[in-house]
């Protein structure tokens, strides 16, 4: 039987040679004398910073590149290459230097996170091998949370109802954050913080949500936003205006007229929107239910409180027709249901427009004032009488008096009823000197007649004969003279009294 030859086992020996070196310390006893030196062990960097990742070799190394690597194996990352430096995220911090091969990653992001390890190449005729690698500098990126963004309800929301806001960051490593509430800088108590993982597996977000119950004066409240992280020097805020979600109803009121408007006066009605927030608003005048063309609305103003308020008027004559109309002002607003305010037009009839006219009231009210003079005067007058009669009542009653009564008639006279004639008559003689009195009486079938003369009256010539006749039936027969003579000093009356 022929024998093979027999091959030689070097190259196997070279495979396990070769394998060998591909792991790290594999060459540790080649190239006595030469050294690569990697000092950080760790290093902590912020994103958006520069990266430093320092080497350097000792003069004497085999021909080969230096390289940076991030990771070990086959996942590995070529950072830097000494023949390729430019395609590569690193830069050499000193170009030109065959010994330091330190590099820098300018704007560090989180994902650059992890291992890295400088390693000396030996160049082969198969190509570039692992000669000498540092034992690699563990780096750890921490990322500042982003700017906060604080969001509130999609819809606007009354005083007395509940409004939920959420505060939210990302992007930041490590997870560890603190997030604060405040409402115009009085703490209030938040909804425990949600922290999950972001995009790039090393970053995370974080969402937070707090509960407010709106009131009317927020309209100038705020809420803020406050998050703190270890990357950050001071805190990021962020504000939330309360009057971007708070709606105010205004309050609607018609000006409404007491008394009846004249006829065919012009009435201005006012209708007054006040307290409303935002100041969005339509206000729109019916007659009778009917809109009216009143032209441009004012715009509304705004208060040192921060709300709006609206004055509109539109001008009506107080005709007949419009008598008893109903002028409804109603006002919309941020599209909520109408609220309205109506007031109602009264109309004076023609009598009561004449006595409601100033021409008129000025009439009356003269001679209101005419009225009240006169009652006045006659008033004093009637005083003044009065007074004179009761002082010379006062003085006269010494005076000497005569009365006569007239008999009850007798059924005999009944017949005498109709003659023309028929009168009754009484003749008083009174005397101004002091004498005996004398009565006559003088009988006769048709008259009688009485004749008294008084004794000289008090020498004061104010002094009065007073004489009291109660008028009565005496006789019916024509009037005669007077049996006595009328002298200078005597005073006569004469009464005559037609018989009813």
């Amino acid at each position: 039987m022929e024998l093979l030859p027999r091959r030689p086992a070097w190259p196997l020996t070279c495979l396990v040679l070769l394998s060998l070196r591909a792991w790290p310390g594999a060459d540790a006893q080649a190239g006595q004398g030469f050294e690569l030196r990697q000092p950080e062990k760790e290093m902590s960097v912020i994103a958006g910073e520069t990266l430093t990742l320092t080497c350097t070799v000792t003069e004497g190394g085999p021909i080969g590149p230096v390289r940076w690597l991030k990771g070990w194996g086959s996942g590995n990352e070529t950072i830097y290459d000494q023949k390729e430096h430019s395609s590569h995220r690193g830069m050499r911090a000193v170009n030109g230097s065959n010994t330091d091969f330190t590099i820098l990653i300018r704007d560090v992001r989180p994902e650059d996170a992890g291992t890295y390890y400088c390693v000396k190449f030996r160049k082969t005729h198969t190509g570039d091998e692992l000669y000498r690698h540092g034992e690699g500098t563990v780096v750890s990126v921490r990322a500042r949370p982003s700017n906060p963004t604080v969001s509130g309800p999609s819809h606007r929301a009354e005083p007395g109802k509940t409004a939920s806001f959420t505060c939210k960051t990302g992007g930041f490593f490590p997870s560890d954050i603190r997030v604060k509430w405040f409402k115009d800088r009085a703490p209030i108590q938040a909804q425990p913080i949600r922290i999950t993982p972001g995009p790039s597996n090393f970053t995370y977000n974080m969402s937070s949500t707090v509960t407010v119950t709106l009131q009317k004066d927020d309209i100038r409240s705020e809420l803020t936003c406050e998050v703190q992280h270890a990357t950050l020097t001071a805190p990021l805020n962020r504000s939330y205006h309360l009057s971007q979600i708070l709606r105010v109803p205004p309050s609607v009121l018609v000006a409404q007229f007491p008394d009846p408007v004249g006829l065919n006066k012009t009435v201005n009605f006012t209708c007054d929107v006040q307290g409303f927030y935002p100041g969005s608003v339509t206000v729109t005048w019916l007659e009778n239910g009917t809109e009216m063309n009143t032209g441009s609305p004012p715009r509304p103003t705004e208060t040192p409180e921060g709300f709006f308020e609206l004055r509109s008027t539109v001008a009506v004559q107080a005709v007949q027709e419009k008598n008893g109309s109903v002028f409804s002002c109603r006002v919309v607003h941020e599209g909520r249901d109408p609220i309205s305010g109506r007031a109602t037009l009264r109309v004076a009839a023609l009598d009561q427009k004449e006595s409601n006219s100033p021409n008129t009231n000025g009439s009356s009210l003269f001679i209101y004032v005419a009225v009240g003079v006169v009652c006045t005067v006659l008033a004093l007058l009637v005083v003044a009488i009065l007074f004179l009669i009761r002082a010379k009542q006062s003085k006269g009653k010494s005076s000497p008096s005569a009365r006569l009564h007239e008999p009850e008639k007798s059924s005999g006279t009944t017949t005498q009823e109709s003659d023309p004639n028929n009168l009754t008559y009484a003749d008083l003689n009174f005397t101004k000197e002091k004498k005996n009195i004398q009565r006559i009486i003088e009988v006769s079938q048709q008259s009688e007649y009485a004749c008294i003369q008084s004794s000289q009256a008090p020498a004061s010539n104010d002094n009065l004969t007073y004489a009291d006749l109660d008028m009565v039936h005496l006789s019916k027969a024509p009037r005669r003279p007077a049996p006595c003579p009328e002298e200078t000093t005597s005073e006569y009356a004469s009464v005559q009294i037609q018989q009813q």
